[in-house]
């Protein structure tokens, strides 16, 4: 399905919950943030139903996001409920890895074909003061657990702040040397806590590359690692893995954009930088079907935005980047 702007629409990242293990200074506000009541949140089965919708009118590829997906009970459930559905070759999952170890392997089973983990820092105490007491080593065990359940490429994806974590962007590049991992730096971007967002933490890839090739020698320009997306590729001569970079700021790639986004409270929404959404959740429980369902998706399209409008500052005042889906 095509949008108003002729881009071909066939992600959708569907937010399973908006529970999150971890408190992200980026990404909450210390005391966390409150979660919705049990009856807002949707249940496996409308899930199932939206996205049966959804690919009847042209989505191939759903992204499980949260929150942190893996505190949803009946994951795997859901997994195996989507892997059932005609039409959809995809599915993926965004996590922090910290449960991973014991749900790997049942999630590959289930249907899972790789996994995105996010990684800011290689370092025990900067990770626990980034994710607000987070365990770096339940982390890498969560990373080990996906390699070994074969949930390939396994991406870590890593936002970069000056003068917090800029320092390690070399050590997390060479990181994909002598292993099968293709670390993603990602450039800050003002979403969910406005005020840890300034210019001066924001630092830009083509600075990130600099710093890495000083250090590491050149980056050959590399093929699209599985599961394509925003990201540019690179590799080092003989590396296992690649190095990708996330132009969210500098060089927005919205001309590309192929996707949607679910709340796991059943908004639809066109753009993550835009606060408009259809909701399907009510229509859903009065009985709408999946023509109806698939008629709301359409209804989405025409909102799609041409592009987002970051700089501008983060315009949803009633959420942040956890209760929408990362």
């Amino acid at each position: 399905m095509q949008d108003c702007h002729q881009r071909e629409i066939n992600y959708l990242r569907v937010s399973v919950t908006d529970r999150c293990n971890l408190r992200c200074v980026y990404c909450m506000p210390p005391e966390g943030v409150p979660s919705s009541p049990h009856e807002e949140i949707l249940r496996l089965e409308e899930f199932e139903s939206i996205i049966r919708a959804a690919a009847q009118i042209g989505v191939k590829k759903i992204r499980l996001t949260g929150g942190e997906p893996l505190v949803r009970r009946g994951l795997e459930d859901l997994v195996r409920r989507i892997s059932g559905i005609p039409g959809i070759d995809d599915i993926t999952l965004t996590t922090n890895g910290l449960l991973l170890p014991p749900q790997a392997r049942v999630l590959k089973e289930a249907g899972v074909n790789r996994v995105n983990i996010s990684l800011d820092t290689l370092k025990t105490d900067r990770f626990r003061e980034i994710t607000r007491g987070g365990d770096l080593s339940r982390a890498w065990k969560g990373i080990q657990s996906a390699l070994e359940a074969g949930l390939h490429p396994v991406k870590l994806n890593t936002v970069v702040v000056r003068d917090f974590n800029d320092d390690e962007v070399v050590a997390m590049a060479r990181l994909t040397i002598k292993r099968p991992l293709h670390v993603r730096f990602i450039e800050l971007m003002p979403i969910g806590v406005q005020s840890y967002w300034t210019a001066e933490r924001f630092v830009p890839s083509d600075e990130i590359m600099d710093m890495i090739t000083a250090r590491l020698g050149h980056l050959h320009p590399a093929k699209m690692v599985a599961g394509g997306g925003p990201a540019k590729y690179y590799r080092f001569k003989d590396a296992e893995g690649t190095v990708g970079f996330i132009t969210s700021m500098s060089e927005h790639f919205c001309s590309r954009c192929n996707r949607l986004r679910l709340t796991s409270g059943g908004g639809l929404r066109p753009c993550l930088y835009d606060s408009r959404e259809i909701d399907l959740k009510t229509p859903l429980r009065q009985g709408a079907g999946a023509r109806e369902l698939a008629d709301l998706f359409m209804d989405a399209l025409a909102l799609k935005p041409d592009r987002h409008h970051m700089s501008e500052g983060w315009r949803d005042e009633r959420r942040v980047m956890s209760q929408i889906g990362g």
